[in-house]
């Protein structure tokens, strides 16, 4: 017995996305380990899943891999626009790291945080809100970098009033011969951002889908509030809020490369993350799954070994 096979007439027939797949969502996941790394004909020639064997290794590599897009781009002296994510987290102590130790300033670089907790009008937490994104990227990336920091007038978060300048600011750095770097995460319902996948079922083509560029307010899967739960808020779910302010594929389809991460394991053999990394590389881009248009895009996705899998029932 399964979800597929019992899922008629449950109390989750209705909770999943009207436009998953679930049958090919598990076909997904059934794949061997070892296969993870094996190329897809919608893989863009220059997208690498790229394997770290722990939490450490992958820390370190997607730090790296974020200051060497911030050095280059100051080596050419051009400027970059970083969309960034708060979750994955721990890289950005090794970017502070590279860029100090290489002494690189970021006058150059204009950062978007690509969420925000929201109420349904686009309201935002204060910035010195510790569940706030913009106090975590304070904390962890802008504070530490000291006088090397990207300036405050280059800083933008998702408020209200800010998030839909977004594009306008994107398209000005871009034609100024700047570049657009992603850095992500997955979800458990494979958003990227909070852009999450029932959005689909209110467009009629994806052209349209790929269109938008943010969303005020929008409201979360339970899923997405489960998996902050677990993840940001120690179990305590009911100081998640239910809506935020995102970033849309009209935004992160744009990107001239992208670097991703998935860390997403637990102890004793626990993860979340492994279905929502195997749906990304194998599904096939369909807007009902938004992280399946990742492997489109030139970049990195760094991931833990551990959530190739193979996924199936322990009991731990």
């Amino acid at each position: 017995m399964n979800l597929l096979n019992t899922i008629k007439g449950s109390l989750v027939e209705d909770f999943y996305p009207e436009g998953w797949d679930l049958g090919r969502i598990d076909s997904c996941a059934s794949n061997k380990p070892e296969d993870i790394l094996i190329r897809q004909d919608f893989w863009n020639k220059d997208f690498q899943p790229t394997q770290c064997s722990d939490v450490a290794d992958f820390e370190v590599m997607m730090g790296h891999e974020i200051a060497l897009e911030i050095k280059k781009a100051a080596d050419e002296k051009k400027e970059l626009a970083l969309i960034t994510p708060v979750g994955p987290m721990g890289m950005y102590r090794w970017t502070v790291y590279f860029l100090t130790q290489w002494g690189v300033d970021c006058s150059h670089v204009t950062t978007f945080s690509m969420d925000e907790w929201s109420d349904a009008e686009g309201n935002t937490l204060s910035s010195d809100d510790k569940a706030s994104f913009q106090n975590a990227m304070n904390e962890v990336l802008f504070g530490p970098l000291g006088r090397l920091t990207v300036p405050e007038n280059q800083r933008n978060f998702a408020t209200r009033t800010n998030l839909p300048l977004y594009a306008q600011k994107i398209s000005e750095i871009k034609n100024r011969g700047g570049r657009l770097i992603t850095i992500f995460g997955i979800g458990r319902v494979f958003h990227i951002a909070f852009w999450e996948p029932h959005f689909a079922s209110e467009f009629e083509s994806e052209a349209d889908w790929k269109a938008q560029n943010y969303r005020l307010g929008a409201k979360l899967h339970p899923l997405t509030i489960e998996q902050n739960a677990i993840t940001s808020f120690k179990s305590r779910y009911t100081l998640v809020p239910a809506r935020a302010n995102t970033i849309g594929p009209g935004l992160f389809l744009q990107s001239d490369r992208i670097i991703g991460g998935c860390d997403g394991t637990f102890s004793r053999g626990m993860q979340w993350q492994g279905v929502s990394l195997w749906v990304t590389l194998r599904y096939g881009p369909d807007i009902w799954v938004p992280s399946s248009f990742i492997p489109t895009l030139p970049g990195k996705l760094f991931f833990i070994k551990e959530l190739a899998g193979p996924l199936n029932a322990e009991c731990n």
